[in-house]
């Protein structure tokens, strides 16, 4: 049943917006599991405090992706595999793409083995549909500090780091016509929720 992934670079709505998702297919009858990566399990949610923490800015790059990795496949023994196969609406806050933009290209970590590692952490579960919310770093950077009081890891970083992500993730939309969606997050989150609810209802003839 429907696996729809929703991820896009710091303060693109992507979490709005799967909050809205699935606040409409509820409303529609639908049955609904709305989680996140990192965090989607209580050992995720211990790995997201590692990762997240400004005061981890050390932190090198491969125990980073790792980590990612680690929580991933926790998630799909713990939760997702068996949520998709009971039937369930299963949105979810950023995954496997998330670490192809972030890891391998922003932070540089070989291809090849987040490739091959990533394809060990999945086991197989590739999304329905990928809503890739796109906008502009300068302004999603504008967007979360305005949003959080503190900066945190990822919002800290260069510049040019996110825009590396950014082309980073419409590279994977250009590659992956059939399975990712581009939506644009420049308007406001009505306006973008009607894009995301036209690809939705698009795909799954809702």
């Amino acid at each position: 049943m429907p696996f729809v992934t929703f991820e896009g670079g710091e303060g693109s709505g992507k979490t709005t917006q799967l909050a809205r998702a699935a606040e409409r297919l509820r409303a529609g009858g639908h049955d609904v599991l709305a989680t996140k990566e990192p965090g989607g399990t209580a050992i995720g949610e211990k790995i997201r405090a590692i990762l997240l923490d400004v005061a981890h800015g050390h932190l090198d790059p491969v125990s980073e992706w790792l980590l990612y990795e680690a929580d991933r496949r926790q998630h799909v023994e713990e939760v997702l595999r068996a949520e998709v196969a009971a039937g369930r609406f299963v949105l979810c806050d950023r995954y496997s793409d998330a670490t192809e933009a972030y890891q391998q290209v922003g932070r540089g970590v070989d291809r090849a083995l987040v490739q091959r590692v990533d394809a060990l952490a999945r086991g197989g579960l590739v999304p329905d549909l990928t809503l890739l919310y796109d906008l502009p770093p300068e302004e999603g950077l504008l967007r979360a500090h305005a949003r959080d009081r503190h900066v945190g890891r990822f919002e800290g970083t260069a510049l040019e780091f996110h825009r590396n992500v950014r082309e980073a993730y419409l590279a994977i939309a250009r590659r992956e016509p059939g399975r990712v969606r581009v939506v644009s997050a420049a308007g406001t989150a009505e306006e973008t929720f009607a894009e995301t609810w036209r690809h939705l209802a698009e795909r799954f003839a809702l």
